[in-house]
């Protein structure tokens, strides 16, 4: 089946041209869209301050990140763990690919094809058009629990998009194929109430006297066998 990666990152700014650079890397594992378990996440040091504006959007401030490991020294990780698969899936993907693309090159290693990503913003604003579709709209209309959602937590994000994602994809069943011999097919998540409500309807007696009029006119009527 088809292996994709979604990620995101969180960052000390807006613009790596203007010297902005990538804090957080988070990363997970997708198979037939759905989630695997096997995730990448990593804390970095930007070798720079974290403006105040930055640190109130995603909780982390400069003495947070000393010590941690510059993006240099995690990039072959990194790079081994997206491999080659088609598909490199994020919200708003071309930020994400500008910061992480100018890292790449800041490390004298190559940057990441564009060919390859896909942008769930760009899938949201086709379905949902002139609607809100920022991560935490999308989690709201498809009942995505955002009670841990307090900062912009890249993990944490990557968590929530991957639910989004699977939902903009048609939904858990949309990843449920033939299986090779040997494997085993995931499971099926049932999200609704735990016993069903029957609802009885019961027709007036003007109702009844109309269908028994309507009933003595048919030849033979199955009704009365």
């Amino acid at each position: 089946m088809k292996r994709s990666i979604l990620f995101d990152t969180e960052t000390t700014g807006l613009d790596p041209a203007t010297g902005d650079r990538v804090i957080e890397i988070a990363a997970l594992e997708l198979v037939g869209d759905l989630p695997t378990g096997k995730s990448y996440h990593v804390l970095l040091d930007p070798e720079r301050d974290v403006p105040e504006e930055a640190s109130r959007v995603h909780g982390f401030t400069r003495a947070d990140l000393e010590g941690k490991p510059k993006f240099a020294d995690v990039a072959d990780k990194f790079l081994a763990f997206v491999g080659d698969d088609d598909a490199l899936i994020a919200h708003n993907a071309r930020f994400d690919f500008g910061f992480l693309n100018a890292e790449l090159k800041r490390a004298g290693r190559k940057p990441l094809n564009m060919d390859r990503m896909v942008d769930t913003l760009d899938m949201a604003r086709e379905r949902f058009p002139g609607m809100p579709n920022s991560l935490d709209a999308l989690c709201r209309r498809f009942g995505v629990d955002l009670s841990a959602r307090t900062t912009h937590n890249a993990l944490l994000d990557c968590k929530l998009l991957a639910e989004v994602y699977v939902e903009l994809m048609g939904g858990r069943q949309h990843g449920l194929g033939l299986m090779a011999d040997g494997e085993q097919a995931p499971a099926v998540v049932y999200d609704g109430p735990a016993e069903r409500t029957v609802v009885r309807v019961h027709p007036s007696a003007a109702a009844l006297a109309a269908h028994a009029s309507f009933v003595e006119k048919l030849k033979d009527p199955i009704w009365n066998s």
